[in-house]
């Protein structure tokens, strides 16, 4: 009894995914656990596994959306395997049509002395006509040609993730009243720390003490200090977070995605460094699930690794904030009536000017830049 290959409920609110790849072909032996295709729904890609040991049979193609619950292929029992070829025998039937042909070749030159025989004409007929019908595609042929010349261009069906940030970003733009509000922090303090601290850090924690532990800790003394920012809309009634998961922007080949570090106020800089590593990894691999996407309250993006200078981030829905990181530069800075050249980084904080007034915006963006500029307040679990 063949064993139902079928897509599984992938999680609230997704009906349906698209299959952007099978990792066996038709026909192919497997094992129970191996995995046959991945899945790309809206907001994450998941691997689907075989339910059974036996020979695959596939029903569905890649790039075929499918609904969830529909039989995407199934697993015959491995004894079918030696059945398998049956249909290949009789594959030859069709040579009959095959000996047909060469007969319908040597009718063609039967219309000649058509005029003896009309039954003749009547019999031959068809098989000339037989032949031109064939030779219909090979005329029409050169159709596709005329779009040759727009081989500069590709075109390629949006996968439901990529469709998916597409819809979350223009409805940030229609539902909320996005404002950004610039600074700049002097990186300096936080620079010496970690060159200070680094090899004890590595040593006792087994990471290295990044840059994004800083923000991560930084953000959640300013989300205490200015709790305006840590809420979101729902409907007519404004809802506060008392909790402060923390979502960071990770990009991805398949687009960005923003993972949250849970309960970030308990956490030390080891057990973040650590979390945001086993992010990256999981998202390289294709690996994360719906749960490491849902229930942060603010966001961090950072695009100063791509080399951006400055950008006005855009919100995450439902949240009502979102930090934006920047490349570091040696600039020149005033200092105590003094030009001199500091490590300088732009922040930008966009947020949601229904529920966060300019001046707690503000507040909360100078926080952060004394939290770093002062960086011992934030405890280093070194």
């Amino acid at each position: 009894m063949p064993t139902e290959i079928k897509i599984p409920t992938l999680g609230e609110s997704i009906a349906s995914g698209l299959i952007s790849q099978w990792n066996k072909k038709d026909g192919d032996s497997v094992k129970e656990g191996d995995v046959l295709l991945t899945l790309e729904t809206d907001k994450v890609a998941q691997e689907i596994a075989a339910p059974a040991d036996g020979i695959l049979r596939i029903q569905a193609q890649e790039g075929d959306d499918v609904p969830v619950g529909a039989v995407v292929g199934v697993i015959e029992e491995s004894s079918g395997a030696a059945t398998a070829p049956a249909p290949a025998a009789e594959a030859p039937k069709p040579a009959a049509p095959a000996e047909e042909a060469p007969a319908k070749v040597e009718a063609a030159p039967a219309p000649a002395p058509a005029a003896e025989s009309k039954p003749a004409e009547a019999a031959s007929a068809p098989k000339a006509a037989e032949p031109q019908l064939r030779l219909v595609p090979k005329e029409s042929a050169p159709a596709p040609s005329k779009a040759e010349p727009a081989g500069r261009t590709s075109r390629k069906k949006m996968t439901p993730l990529r469709k998916r940030i597409a819809e979350q970003l223009v409805n940030a733009q229609r539902t909320a009243a996005i404002l950004t509000t610039f600074n700049e922090v002097d990186m300096t303090a936080v620079m010496e720390l970690r060159k200070q601290l680094q090899d004890d850090f590595v040593k006792k924690h087994g990471v290295k003490l990044g840059f994004m532990s800083f923000f991560v800790k930084a953000v959640v003394d300013a989300l205490q200090a200015v709790p305006q920012l840590n809420v979101r809309v729902d409907g007519d009634e404004i809802i506060s977070n008392h909790f402060y998961d923390i979502g960071v922007a990770v990009g991805t080949e398949k687009g960005l995605i923003v993972p949250v570090l849970r309960d970030c106020e308990k956490k030390t800089f080891a057990e973040i460094e650590k979390d945001i590593l086993a992010y990256a990894a999981k998202a390289k691999e294709g690996k994360i699930a719906l749960d490491d996407l849902t229930g942060g309250v603010f966001t961090i993006s950072n695009g100063g690794v791509y080399g951006s200078l400055l950008s006005t981030p855009i919100l995450n829905p439902p949240q009502s904030g979102i930090l934006g990181m920047h490349s570091i530069q040696q600039r020149p800075v005033a200092l105590n009536g003094q030009v001199v050249i500091r490590p300088m980084m732009y922040l930008a904080v966009s947020y949601d000017h229904r529920v966060v007034d300019g001046k707690g915006a503000v507040t909360f963006l100078v926080r952060i830049k004394d939290c770093l500029e002062n960086p011992s307040r934030l405890l280093v679990g070194a």
